[in-house]
């Protein structure tokens, strides 16, 4: 039965600012927020003063208080609120994708302890339900693979550039400015984002657990203009991919550019939306698109995990209690396109095989095939002027 419930809210920023805008707009939603926790007291806001606190024990401690909204950038400031509200027995809605990957199983602990759900769907592709999806509709061991653009950031500065022929630095100012970039972006341009988001989907898609180093990321941080020449040659985008995919009982999962046809699905996925593409064995392929960055996009995504948490929903994480002794693996071969300059050069020897090898003064690239493993050991992957994408040959 729906209830009504009072909120604690942490951190009042773009996703902060967001969720208000939301439930204020929102008919039907039973919930009212009633003390938001910030650091800078002194700092202007849209609402009245009297909403705020510079205390955590403020909301942690108040019996009022249903549930806690952890909305803040802070690591370990999050992780200790998240942890102290369950203890309380306090339900907890998270977007803190970092938080929630790097310290999986003990939040995880902390559920089954104290018998308190802990919601996180805006973690994942803001607006974008999937991990309701893989909760509710994929609750069986049918689901084979689950890819797609997870971070708006860096969709937005690849949509710029190939749609708007803008260079990379100026697509990056225009992200920050909208503020679906930080201003340090590296989270981002670096892939360490959607890392964070795939370790999630991954418990929900296959019930498997890692930890952030598990897993290959590699992101756009390196594009050079003679890249991008390439992938329209090819008449094909970059879009930056993550993955994750099972193979009989084995699963893999990274994150890095691909060059995507035109004619690709996850084409139409552009600026800050993200896309995701579903592949069970009955149901086949289903796409979900939507706005993956913005204050109102993942405020309505916390909107949505409150609103569930009115009914008493809690995740069952059906994909780990089902014991499907599935493997993570590394040893899966790729196809990948390397741009360097000739200062440095990739390891022939860490190829299976290369198939093109071009050679002219500035550009240099090869074709080649390399296993996951050693991709994530090559000492050559480290320099700046080597780029990465994969090719489209990938299964």
């Amino acid at each position: 039965m729906k209830r009504k419930i009072k909120l604690g809210v942490f951190g009042f920023g773009c996703v902060g600012q967001g969720l208000y805008s939301v439930l204020h707009q929102t008919k039907g939603i039973n919930a009212e927020i009633k003390k938001i926790c910030i650091k800078h007291p002194d700092k202007a806001r849209p609402i009245d003063a009297s909403f705020f606190t510079t205390s955590r024990d403020e909301i942690l401690n108040d019996p009022e208080i249903d549930v806690v909204v952890e909305l803040i950038d802070e690591v370990d400031a999050a992780f200790e609120i998240v942890s102290s509200a369950l203890r309380k027995r306090k339900a907890v809605v998270s977007a803190n994708k970092k938080m929630i990957a790097e310290n999986f199983p003990a939040l995880l602990k902390l559920q089954q302890e104290f018998q308190t759900p802990f919601l996180y769907e805006a973690s994942c592709c803001a607006s974008i339900p999937v991990i309701r999806n893989l909760e509710e509709y994929y609750d069986n061991d049918l689901l084979t693979s689950v890819e797609g653009i997870l971070n708006g950031s860096t969709n937005y500065i690849l949509t710029h550039i190939f749609e708007n022929n803008k260079a990379f630095d100026e697509a990056l100012k225009d992200a920050q400015r909208l503020g679906y970039a930080e201003s340090d972006p590296s989270l981002d341009v670096r892939a360490l984002d959607p890392k964070y988001k795939l370790l999630i989907i991954l418990v929900h898609a296959f019930g498997i657990i890692l930890n952030p180093g598990d897993i290959f990321n590699y992101g756009i941080q390196n594009l050079k203009d003679a890249d991008i020449r390439y992938a329209r040659e090819k008449n094909a985008r970059i879009k930056l991919i993550a993955r994750c995919c099972k193979n009989g009982n084995k699963v893999y999962a990274y994150c890095m550019p691909r060059f995507v046809p035109v004619s690709d699905t996850l084409n139409k996925v552009t600026y800050e939306y993200n896309g995701l593409l579903l592949e069970g064995a009955f149901a086949e392929h289903q796409f979900f698109m939507g706005k993956g960055a913005g204050g109102n996009a993942t405020g309505s995504a916390v909107l949505s995990d409150i609103s569930a948490l009115t009914y008493d929903y809690r995740y069952e994480y059906k994909k780990l209690n089902q014991n499907l002794n599935h493997t993570y693996t590394r040893e899966i071969e790729l196809e990948v396109y390397v741009s360097y300059n000739g200062a440095i050069q990739p390891a022939a020897a860490d190829f299976e095989s290369i198939s093109v090898r071009h050679e002219s003064p500035g550009f240099n690239y090869l074709v080649g095939r390399i296993s996951l493993l050693k991709l994530m050991k090559a000492k050559w992957m480290d320099d700046p002027s080597v780029n990465l994408v994969l090719t489209e040959n990938n299964i």
